[in-house]
């Protein structure tokens, strides 16, 4: 047998185990970043909560805050809320973004889902609690908008992505104050009326690393059988 005609499928080959292999490596190293994500996510939204002012002393730490419980103390601006765009259940609908004043901050608070038909406040007047009030819910930093994301609306108080500093300004036009860099999802409670309904963060986040891990190596071992018995099949022939 000529080995020379096999040189060039050999090459070919080793690349593309070569490839599969390092694809395989990459998602086990993906998969133990994101264990550590779904760790550190349980341990912060299932412990004690921590004051909105810890909240901010990370973040101006450069810590990243996200997912920690927070408990604050304010009274909601409900004449300023905002309305985010968002499907829940596979019903679309909005989240209900307002403003909370504490004695020395303004944090946004989303106060969770409402369907279309009970966007305008009118519609639940129930859930719109005045006064002073406690509120828990998890710190969550500002995901900018992606590649296929709507334009806020500002002017029709539509927002497609929560931009905090663009929601204050539509706001407050003159204010002085800085929102914190992130706002407060709160979690599921008794509201009046039922809405809007809060405790809509995703905690079950998708870990399938793993599986594409094994898929990757069980495609290089597929190649190296494959050019195997390739290879032995043409020395049989020339025997």
């Amino acid at each position: 047998m000529r080995t020379r005609g096999l040189r060039g499928l050999t090459a070919l080959t080793l690349i593309g185990l070569a490839i599969l292999i390092g694809l395989g490596v990459w998602q086990l190293n993906r998969l133990e970043w994101k264990q550590g994500v779904i760790a550190k996510i349980e341990e912060r939204s299932s412990g004690a909560p921590i004051t909105l002012d810890e909240a901010l002393a990370l973040s101006r730490k450069g810590d990243d805050p996200d997912y920690y419980r927070v408990r604050v103390e304010g009274r909601f601006d409900h004449a300023h809320e905002r309305h985010l765009y968002a499907i829940s259940d596979g019903k679309p609908g909005w989240h209900v973004i307002t403003p909370l004043r504490t004695q020395d901050e303004l944090v946004f608070v989303d106060r969770g889902f409402v369907p279309d038909s009970l966007k305008e406040p009118a519609s639940r007047l129930p859930g719109q609690i005045e006064g002073t009030v406690t509120v828990t819910g998890l710190v969550r930093k500002v995901e900018g908008p992606g590649p296929f994301t709507p334009d806020n609306e500002p002017e029709a108080n539509r927002w497609f992505w929560p931009d905090l500093y663009s929601m204050l300004e539509s706001i407050y036009p003159t204010a002085t104050i800085e929102p914190p860099p992130f706002f407060l999802e709160m979690e599921k409670s008794e509201v009046p009326g039922g809405w809007p309904e809060g405790g809509q963060t995703r905690l079950d986040i998708p870990n399938n690393h793993l599986q594409y891990a094994l898929t990757w190596f069980a495609l290089a071992l597929c190649l190296a059988v494959i050019y195997a018995v390739y290879v032995w099949s043409a020395y049989r022939k020339d025997e």
